[in-house]
C-alpha cells in the first residue's frame, strides 16, 4: 500500500471525491493542511478574509457544484466562526464538509475539570454536533481514509448536511500505509410505493384546482432536471418556495410564482384556493403556510420528502412519501400522463396574476420601485450563471420580482437566513460555475457583515456584478418596528449607518457607481437612468462591478402574509391578527 502523510491524504481524498475548490482563513493549526494543498496541487485553495466567508463560499461552490463544499478553519476562534456557515447548511440541506485544525493530541484537555490545555483549544465538535448531521475528530491517523467517507457519504445521504471533521495537528503530520483514495459508487435508486402513485394520480384527476408546491428539496437533492420533466408530465400549475424558486424559470408556463409570507399575492391565493396539492421537497413550515394550519389541511395534500420527521409535523393529515424527490419524480414519468382538463383554473390563476402586478404592490411609493428595477436588472442579466441574494426587505424584492431564465440559479438563505451570505457565496458560486459572471442582490446592512471579501473579488478577478439596495436602515426589522412597536426605530435607523460603497469598493480597487433612486420622481428619465445603470455594470462582463442603488427609506415589503390569518390574506389589505415570532 501507498504511503502517505494524512494531511497529503485529505487532499487526495478531496480530490478523488470531485473537489476542485476549497476555502479557508490561515491558521497554525492548518500549516500542514495548507502545506499539503500547495505542494500537490490538486485541489485549489482560495483563501477568504473570515471564516464565514469561507464557510458561506464552500455552501455557494456546493449548491452549484453538488459535490459537499469544503471549508477549512484553525482550532478556537477560527472553528467558532464556521459555525453560521455549518447551521446554514445544516437548515437549508447543503452537503460540506467542515475541516478544522485542533492542538496537539497531548493538548487537548479530555475529562480534566480545566477550561483548556492548549492555546486556541476548543472543543468544537461538541459545539457544532447539534447544527450537523455528525461532527468527530479523528484521533488515530490510520482512520482518516474510513473517517473522511464518513464525512462525505454522510454530507451526501439522505437528506444532505454539513458534516464537521476535526484534525489535532499531530495526527495531520503522522505518516500511514493507505490505499489510494477512490470515487464513491453512484447512489442506487429508490423505490417508489406504487400505493403512493396511484393515490396522488387518482386526487389529480378528480381536481378542480390542483398545484404543485416545489421547495429547496428538489434542488439539494439534485432532482431539478427529473423534476421539470414530471411536472411537464403532469400539465398542474407550479407555485414555489423561496427555496425552490429557480426551479422553473419565468418563461415556463406552469409557473405560477412563489408563496409565502412575502409571497406573490396571486400565488398566495392560488395555495389558498387548490383542492390538491402536490409538495416536492419543502416542509410547509410558518413562512409557506401561515399560522392556521388546520384551514391549510382542508384539501387533498401529498407530500414528497427525505426527512420523514418534515412530514405530519405542523400540518397534518397529508399523504407522506418518505423519498428522494428525484426518485419520485422518476417514478411519476413511467406513469400514462393523467388527462386533466385545467382551463379554467389556468384561466383564474393568469386573471390574478393580471389584477395584482408585483411591480405594482408599492405603486404609491415615492422614488425608485425595488421590484421594478429587480425586474430589469434580471431581464438584463442573461450573461449571469447564478444570482446571489443576501437576506433582508432586498432578499423579498429579489424573490418576488427578480427574473430569470431556466439555466440560471438563486442562492439565497433560507433557514439560517443569515445576513451577509450573498458576497461570499457569490465568490464559490463564481468558481464552480468556470468564472461565468454572478450577480450579487444585498442591502447595505447585510453587504457590510462581509464586505471584507471585496478583497477576495479583487485578488481573483472574480467576474461578480454586486449590487446594493441601500435605504440607509435595517429595513426588514424597521417594518416590523412600524407594525408593532409604534415605529419606534431602534437600532434600525437610530444607532444605524452605512458607509459610501462606491468610495469602499474603490480602496478595494473595484469599480463602482451609485444610482440615486430615492425621492425622484417615477417615470421614463428614471427608467432611463435605471437601464443607464444596469447597462454600466454590465459593461465588462469579465470584470467586478459595484452599483449602489439609493432605496426610499420608507419602502416595505408588499404584500406581507397578515400574521394569524390565511395565506390568502395580505398586508397592507389586511391587518394582522397576532404579532408574527419568526
Amino acid at each position: 500500500m501507498p504511503e502517505f502523510k494524512v494531511s497529503d491524504y485529505v487532499v487526495h481524498h478531496l480530490a478523488a471525491r470531485g473537489v476542485t475548490h476549497a476555502y479557508e482563513l490561515c491558521g497554525g493549526m492548518l500549516a500542514h493542511l495548507l502545506d499539503s494543498f500547495h505542494q500537490l496541487e490538486k485541489v485549489r485553495l482560495v483563501s477568504m478574509h473570515h471564516e464565514q466567508g469561507a464557510g458561506f463560499a464552500a455552501e455557494g461552490w456546493a449548491r452549484i457544484s453538488g459535490v459537499p463544499g469544503v471549508a477549512l478553519a484553525t482550532s478556537g476562534p477560527g472553528a467558532t466562526n464556521l459555525l453560521t456557515a455549518i447551521g446554514s447548511c445544516y437548515f437549508d440541506s447543503t452537503p460540506a464538509v467542515f475541516v478544522t485544525g485542533q492542538v496537539n493530541r497531548s493538548e487537548i484537555r479530555g475529562d480534566r475539570p480545566i477550561r483548556q490545555l492548549g492555546f486556541q483549544e476548543t472543543d468544537i465538535v461538541s459545539v457544532a454536533r447539534p447544527i450537523s448531521k455528525d461532527a468527530f475528530q479523528v484521533t488515530d491517523p490510520a482512520e482518516i481514509g474510513r473517517a473522511l467517507d464518513r464525512a462525505f457519504d454522510t454530507a451526501l445521504s439522505g437528506r444532505r448536511g454539513p458534516v464537521l471533521v476535526d484534525l489535532p495537528m499531530d495526527v495531520q503530520r503522522c505518516t500511514v500505509d493507505l490505499p489510494a483514495p477512490v470515487p464513491a459508487p453512484p447512489r442506487p435508486p429508490g423505490r417508489i410505493d406504487a400505493a403512493d402513485l396511484a393515490f396522488l394520480l387518482g386526487a389529480l384527476r378528480a381536481a378542480v384546482r390542483p398545484l404543485v408546491l416545489v421547495g429547496g428539496g428538489v434542488r439539494s437533492a439534485r432532482a431539478t432536471e427529473s423534476c421539470r420533466k414530471a411536472l411537464a408530465h403532469l400539465g398542474v400549475p407550479v407555485v414555489t418556495s423561496l427555496m425552490g424558486l429557480d426551479v422553473l424559470g419565468h418563461e415556463d408556463p406552469l409557473r405560477v410564482g412563489m408563496i409565502g409570507s412575502y409571497g406573490n399575492r396571486w400565488a398566495n391565493h392560488a395555495l389558498g384556493e387548490c383542492d390538491v396539492l402536490l409538495v416536492l421537497g419543502s416542509r410547509l413550515d410558518i413562512r409557506q403556510t401561515g399560522t392556521d394550519t388546520e384551514g391549510f389541511a382542508r384539501r387533498t395534500i401529498v407530500q414528497v420528502d427525505v426527512d420523514p420527521g418534515e412530514m405530519n409535523n405542523r400540518v397534518r393529515g397529508v399523504r407522506a412519501v418518505a423519498a428522494d424527490v428525484g426518485d419520485f419524480c422518476a417514478a411519476l414519468l413511467r406513469e400514462p400522463a393523467p388527462a386533466l382538463d385545467l382551463g379554467a383554473w389556468s384561466g383564474h390563476l393568469a386573471e390574478m396574476r393580471a389584477r395584482w402586478p408585483d411591480v405594482a404592490e408599492l405603486a404609491g411609493l415615492r422614488g425608485l420601485n425595488p421590484n421594478a428595477f429587480l425586474r430589469a436588472l434580471g431581464q438584463a442579466s442573461g450573461a449571469a450563471g447564478a444570482f446571489s441574494v443576501d437576506v433582508g426587505q432586498h432578499q423579498m424584492w429579489a424573490a418576488q420580482s427578480l427574473a430569470f431564465n431556466g439555466s440560471q440559479r438563486l442562492l439565497t438563505s433560507g433557514g439560517m437566513g443569515s445576513m451577509g451570505f450573498a458576497l461570499p457565496a457569490a465568490v464559490g458560486a463564481c468558481l464552480a460555475l468556470d468564472r461565468r459572471p454572478v450577480v450579487v442582490v444585498a442591502g447595505d446592512g447585510a453587504f457590510q457583515v462581509n464586505v471584507q471579501e471585496l478583497q477576495t473579488v479583487r485578488r481573483n478577478r472574480l467576474p461578480l456584478k454586486m449590487v446594493i439596495l441601500n435605504n440607509r436602515t435595517l429595513g426588514m426589522v424597521r417594518q416590523f418596528q412600524e407594525s408593532y412597536f409604534e415605529s419606534r426605530y431602534q437600532s434600525t435607523v437610530i444607532g444605524y449607518d452605512a458607509p459610501d460603497f462606491a468610495k469602499v469598493a474603490g480602496a478595494y480597487d473595484v469599480a463602482a457607481r451609485r444610482l440615486d433612486g430615492d425621492g425622484v420622481e417615477a417615470g421614463p428619465a428614471l427608467d432611463r437612468e435605471i437601464a443607464a445603470a444596469i447597462a454600466w455594470l454590465w459593461r465588462d462582463p469579465r470584470e467586478p462591478a459595484l452599483l449602489e442603488v439609493t432605496v426610499p427609506l420608507t419602502a416595505n415589503v408588499y404584500p406581507k402574509l397578515a400574521f394569524g390569518r390565511p395565506i390568502t390574506d395580505m398586508e397592507p389589505d389586511a391587518k394582522p391578527l397576532d404579532m408574527e415570532g419568526t
